[in-house]
């Protein structure tokens, strides 16, 4: 499984990436306003921290505004991946984008339908929100499993980009049901580092050494 940084934060990214498991990372609108600097500065900063797809979102509502900003997000670097939202002039911006060979992400998939639409249409990423399906009510991580048997069904080459992942349990439960990547907030990485028996045995093994150590000096 891949693992992606969802953040536009320089500083995040920079520390992630020592951790040697960032494969990409997604940003949206959200994200790149929060930081106060261009967008394209951004992305070209982003793109020498870490040498993976980089999800860059259009904010055009038509298919043709869609096109002209995917194509200048494009330029910016070979590592842009265009980030387009599931909604009719987006799926038409998307056959266009495909058949050009631009690599693209899918975003806001929350039902099997849409993922499988975007899928035929040639997407090479879809992103369903299991957080937020969660937030309503849904099962997020059954759509997850969903997903994994329709394009297994068809050999679909999309990838599945599980994405609004919110704890390590959406981290572990995209992996055991096989999806392609995971996209998570930096504290999220953190905390797959973590468990507080881990904690504890190695506050244990220091203490003990202490003693190891004292009885030698003594």
């Amino acid at each position: 499984m891949k693992f992606f940084l969802d953040t536009a934060n320089i500083d995040e990214i920079r520390d992630a990436a020592e951790f040697g498991l960032i494969d990409g990372v997604t940003t949206n609108p959200s994200l790149i306003s929060k930081e106060g600097r261009s967008f394209k500065e951004i992305i070209q900063e982003i793109a020498s921290i870490v040498d993976g797809p980089i999800s860059a979102e259009v904010v055009s509502t038509d298919a043709g505004g869609m096109l002209e900003e995917a194509y200048e997000l494009a330029k910016i670097h070979e590592n842009v991946v265009i980030k387009l939202p599931m909604v009719k002039e987006g799926m038409k911006a998307l056959k266009r984008l495909s058949a050009d060979g631009v690599r693209t992400n899918v975003t806001l998939i929350f039902s099997p339908s849409q993922a499988l639409v975007a899928a035929k249409l040639g997407a090479t990423y879809v992103s369903p929100f299991v957080g937020r399906l969660d937030d309503v009510s849904h099962v997020g991580m059954e759509l997850i499993g969903d997903l994994v048997r329709i394009f297994d069904n068809y050999s679909f080459q999309t990838q599945i980009l599980v994405a609004s992942c919110r704890n390590p349990l959406h981290i572990r439960d995209a992996a055991l049901l096989g999806a392609h990547v995971a996209t998570m907030p930096y504290g999220v990485l953190g905390q797959l580092l973590k468990h507080p028996l881990t904690d504890i045995g190695l506050d244990r093994f220091l203490k003990d050494w202490e003693k190891v150590a004292k009885a030698g000096r003594d």
